[in-house]
């Protein structure tokens, strides 16, 4: 629009004139009206125990329930607000103005029970479903991170074993590589094997060096339940009575024991015995006097000889009184002081009998300071220790010492059960040829009677016969009685306790325990490294040369004496190996087995030995035919001295050098054809053709052991040089000689070496 058309234009009409009317609202305008449509409600779900919700004709009978599109009437509405209301009261009724209580009943009559055992078994389904993925979580994760249980090294726990203890064995329980342990035992000294047996103390400095503490487990054997079984049991005090005194005869040999014993019970036993000399254990139930007053006393007579050491030990471990025999001639002596050990480590008291106080040159005054000396202080000089001077030929003393020894029996009061089941100690085995493997045995408690099942170390069965001493039959023998019993499976060992069992089946399984064990102790000791050899170094050792022996002895205690003071001659160069022993006499098997020996090239000497027993007829004939040395003795000592001869010729003989001459080079000829010749000056001594030559030069040693290949004076040919000449000298096969070489002449004598 222009500004001249604005100006054309007619001008605007009044405000007023342009005012709208108010407006009016109308509603909506019907157009149809329909009526709801009624839509039945759903069937619900049968339920377990729910009744039939079907009418005659099959139909849902069932009021539809109210719900969306469904139009409620007055009458229906009122009651379910009377059902709210009567809920909401017995709620507040039950449990506070809040009504839980009700409205958690309320909730469960919602469920049936099948609703409720359905829950139980989801959730316990569901707990181990979750059970098995958290297994296989921790699963995976330790396969992830290859974590093994930790070892004893590592927890830094003590560790227990059992013996033996191995190699293999020993690193299993600290944890550590069998090859560590074996290098480390290497870098001390000791070569071994995984299989090899160590030591207790080897063990623990072993896993003391990892720190670790190693204690030896020592289960309890059936043999140690039944012994203490018998130790806990109480005897009732109605059943005790007093028992004999079990008296020790100890002392040296040749002192008088077996005489003075002899003479107590009036019988000549020493006259039996081979040189006079006791050789077994043996014992005796003497009675002394008659009637009421008479006394019982049991002797045990023990060798004096210094291998018979464990044999005076168990005759001093199962005595009330040692009666300690010295000569008053001889005084103390070796086997006194041993003797004298053995019964102050027994606990029992002692009484000193100064036996041959006939003898005109006997000195009791020496005798008695030198029991002093040895801790027997008589009671003559303030002391405790009663000394009886008795004669073994005369009988003086006698009535003394018995008086003294029943004194002591008074003071001690023994006492035992002659009712309780028998049990003791085995004093003697040996092979019988009426009764088989029979042992001397001394009942200490209880009564031992003939049908009695026994148990003794490794051997067990039913008494046939019993024997005393004098060798009669009887049928039981109580406390404080030596008696002989037949009926065993093998011997016992001397020192086992016997037990007197209710059947046969429990001994034989104890017995059958204690062989085991006893058999893995020994395969144990066959390849076993001890503290002795644990920094040792290595060193290379020359062949040995052996004496393999083949022992039979008449009783089981000889023979393990014999066996065990044997190889006490040993040596680096000689040695004695026992390759068998055994209780009887010597047997065709014997000698296949010295035969069997003596074929192998580093076995080439093999004897048999028998003490106190002899070969039989085909067991001879077979040893003559293949030359197998067959020696039988009566006294112990001759063994030895024969064994050490024999070990003595084995030995190589010492070689010592003994100079004779020294000569000094002053010039050196030489010869095409010859070699080097040294003419020398005899400064001292004289030089022979045998003699052997040590180059000097120079004051150093350049060799030695030459010989000498010719030796002249001027032109002839000598055996000797002596001091002052010249001469010659042709080495063998040596030609490296300078001027100023001395020559050191010497010969090498041989000695035989003794043991």
């Amino acid at each position: 629009v222009t500004l001249a058309n604005r100006a054309a234009a007619p001008p605007a009409p009044p405000r007023a004139a342009f005012v709208p009317k108010p407006a009016q609202i109308t509603g909506p305008r019907v157009v149809r009206e329909e009526k709801p449509e009624v839509v039945a409600a759903p069937r619900p779900r049968p339920r377990p125990g729910d009744g039939p919700t079907t009418g005659a004709a099959g139909l849902n009978t069932a009021r539809p329930q109210a719900g969306r599109g469904v139009k409620r009437t007055d009458d229906e509405e009122e009651a379910e607000k009377k059902k709210a209301a009567a809920r909401a009261s017995l709620s507040t009724r039950r449990r506070g103005s809040d009504g839980r209580r009700g409205q958690a009943d309320e909730k469960l009559r919602e469920f049936t029970d099948a609703d409720l055992i359905e829950r139980k078994e989801r959730i316990e389904q569901a707990t181990k479903s979750r059970e098995a993925i958290t297994r296989h979580l921790k699963t995976s994760t330790n396969r992830g991170t290859h974590q093994q249980a930790k070892s004893a090294q590592e927890k830094g726990e003590a560790i227990e074993m059992e013996e033996p203890i191995t190699v293999r064995t020993l690193s299993a329980a600290i944890g550590i590589k069998v090859n560590e342990l074996l290098g480390k035992l290497m870098r001390q000294g000791v070569v071994s094997n995984i299989n090899a047996t160590l030591d207790l103390e080897v063990a623990q400095t072993m896993a003391l060096e990892y720190g670790l503490e190693l204690h030896l487990k020592r289960e309890t054997t059936l043999e140690q339940e039944i012994a203490e079984e018998f130790a806990s049991r109480e005897s009732d005090p109605a059943n005790l009575v007093t028992r004999p005194p079990v008296v020790t005869i100890l002392g040296h040999v040749d002192h008088g024991k077996t005489s003075l014993l002899d003479k107590i019970r009036s019988a000549n036993v020493a006259a039996g015995e081979a040189g006079g000399i006791t050789q077994h254990i043996a014992a005796w139930m003497v009675i002394l006097g008659e009637g009421e007053k008479a006394k019982r006393v049991t002797f045990i007579d023990t060798p004096g000889h210094q291998a018979f050491t464990s044999m005076r030990a168990r005759g001093a471990n199962m005595t009330d009184v040692v009666v300690l025999v010295v000569s008053a001639a001889e005084g103390v002596q070796p086997q006194t002081i041993e003797s004298i050990n053995h019964a102050k480590a027994a606990g029992v008291p002692i009484v000193v009998a100064m036996n041959k106080i006939d003898r005109p040159d006997a000195n009791e005054q020496q005798v008695l300071g030198q029991l002093a000396a040895n801790g027997l202080n008589p009671v003559e000089w303030g002391g405790d220790t009663e000394v009886v001077r008795t004669s073994a030929l005369t009988g003086q003393g006698i009535p003394e010492l018995i008086e003294i020894l029943d004194l002591q029996s008074q003071i001690m009061e023994l006492k035992a059960d002659p009712t309780a089941p028998a049990n003791g100690t085995v004093i003697e085995s040996m092979m019988h040829s009426g009764l088989g493997s029979a042992a001397t045995v001394l009942v200490q408690n209880g009564t031992l009677k003939v049908g009695d099942v026994m148990l003794c170390g490794n051997a067990y069965g039913r008494i046939r016969s019993l024997l005393n001493d004098k060798g009669a039959a009887i049928q039981e023998a109580g406390p404080s009685t030596p008696v002989i019993v037949a009926g065993l499976n093998e011997l016992p060992s001397s020192g086992d306790k016997f037990f007197v069992l209710d059947h046969i089946d429990l001994a034989r399984t104890v017995a059958e325990d204690r062989a085991n064990r006893s058999r893995q102790t020994q395969l144990g000791q066959m390849n076993r490294v001890t503290g002795a050899n644990l920094l040792s170094t290595l060193a290379a050792q020359a062949a040995v040369s052996t004496i393999n022996l083949i022992i039979k002895a008449d009783v089981q205690g000889s023979l393990e004496t014999l066996v065990n003071t044997v190889t006490a001659q040993n040596t680096a160069e000689v040695k004695v190996r026992v390759i068998h022993s055994g209780v009887g006499a010597i047997n065709e098997s014997d000698v296949q087995l010295a035969m069997a020996t003596k074929t192998k090239p580093a076995d080439n000497r093999v004897a048999i030995i028998g003490f106190h027993v002899v070969a039989d007829d085909a067991a001879r004939l077979l040893a003559e035919q293949n030359h197998v040395d067959v020696k039988t003795y009566r006294v112990i000592y001759e063994i030895f001295d024969d064994l050490k001869k024999s070990l003595s010729g084995m030995l190589a003989p010492e070689v010592r050098e003994k100079l004779h001459g020294h000569c000094e080079v002053r010039q050196v000829f030489k010869v095409s054809r010859l070699g080097n010749i040294a003419g020398c000056m005899v400064t001292d001594g004289h030089i022979q053709r045998g003699s052997k030559i040590r180059l000097i030069r120079d004051g150093k040693i350049i060799t030695e052991g030459l010989t000498i290949e010719t030796l002249k004076r001027v032109k002839d040919d000598v055996k000797e040089v002596k001091s002052g000449f010249e001469c010659g000298i042709k080495l063998a096969g040596y030609d490296d000689v300078k001027v100023g070489d001395r020559y050191e002449a010497y010969i090498q004598e041989k000695f035989e070496r003794t043991l």
